[in-house]
């Protein structure tokens, strides 16, 4: 252990991941590696999609950009190292790694935050001010939101990390978990970790609840909205264009306040464990799918381009 002056670092943490015979584990490897790849892939996809075809240079795309990158940068976080445990049985990560590793799953998981509720706002702006979208969702307003949205997530997660990096542990404490975060941290350290928990359920619930009640709002104003369409067909139509942010916003909103925002009285390795596997490994997986399913103009752009790239004449 190293210490220097209040600042106490353990040289390095085991990781505990999963406790399973070397079959599950390999087999856990295997399965997990294929996510990873689907992820990546689906993200990039998405990514080129926008950047080559001319029709999705919209601001709802951009955001869906912008969030690609963010669940890229925010899977990459963790899976490799859990990975390479999972295959070599390596266990350790040295302190720094872990509060690196730490640091960018909080920056990038919280720019995701912030980027639902934008995206929320671009659909409320959509259907309840269709002949002011063009005026309201410019490019500067774009790029000015995603440059917010950035620098939040990036100040949120630096103020965490210097927090968490005051505590004390014991020189290799094992983290009942498969990667570096908060909840796991806090129940290892040796130091007071009342003013941690104090914080995160101040700051950190100021800075989930604003973009949340945001999100909440727009889509209040955006039900009230379709309500008042009389055509069934048009309320359908309507609804289907915020109906995949919906149902992304619901699966990120109902895993984070599970993990974060109770009392550590509830803390449960295991439990923790199945929840952190779906918002940090499944649910990246899931997102690009659930917009390219329920997305028209991703789905026609897709098409353009597998013509393209099978019939270049």
């Amino acid at each position: 252990m190293v210490c220097s002056g209040n600042w106490s670092l353990a040289s390095t943490f085991i990781v505990v991941g999963f406790e399973a015979v070397r079959e599950t584990e390999l087999f856990l490897f295997c399965l997990f590696l294929l996510i990873y790849i689907i992820t990546i892939g689906a993200h990039l996809l998405i990514i080129g999609l926008v950047a080559i075809d001319r029709c999705l240079h919209k601001p709802m795309y951009v955001f869906l950009t912008n969030f690609s990158v963010a669940e890229i940068v925010y899977a990459t976080a963790t899976m490799p190292k859990m990975l390479d445990g999972l295959l070599t049985q390596n266990k350790e990560i040295s302190y720094s790694a872990c509060l690196v590793q730490f640091y960018f799953f909080f920056t990038f998981g919280n720019s995701e935050n912030l980027l639902l509720s934008a995206m929320a706002y671009d659909r409320y702006v959509a259907i309840c001010h269709p002949l002011r979208y063009s005026a309201i969702m410019n490019r500067h307003t774009c790029v000015t939101i995603c440059s917010v949205c950035c620098v939040c997530a990036f100040l949120h997660a630096f103020l965490h990390a210097i927090v968490t990096s005051r505590l004390d542990f014991h020189h290799q404490e094992h983290i009942p978990h498969f990667f570096c975060d908060i909840p796991p941290l806090l129940e290892i350290s040796s130091s007071d970790t009342t003013f941690n928990q104090l914080l995160i359920f101040t700051e950190g619930s100021l800075v989930a609840l604003v973009p949340s009640s945001l999100t909440v709002l727009s889509y209040v104003r955006i039900i009230i909205s379709i309500l008042r369409i009389r055509s069934s067909t048009g309320r359908r139509k309507t609804f289907s264009t915020c109906y995949s942010h919906l149902t992304i916003v619901i699966l990120f909103y109902s895993t984070v306040i599970f993990m974060y925002f109770r009392p550590s009285s509830f803390y449960s390795p295991t439990y923790d464990r199945v929840i952190s596997i779906v918002y940090s490994v499944i649910i990246p997986m899931l997102n690009p799918f659930i917009y390219s399913l329920r997305n028209k103009e991703i789905k026609s752009a897709l098409r353009k381009m597998i013509s393209i790239r099978f019939h270049p004449n």
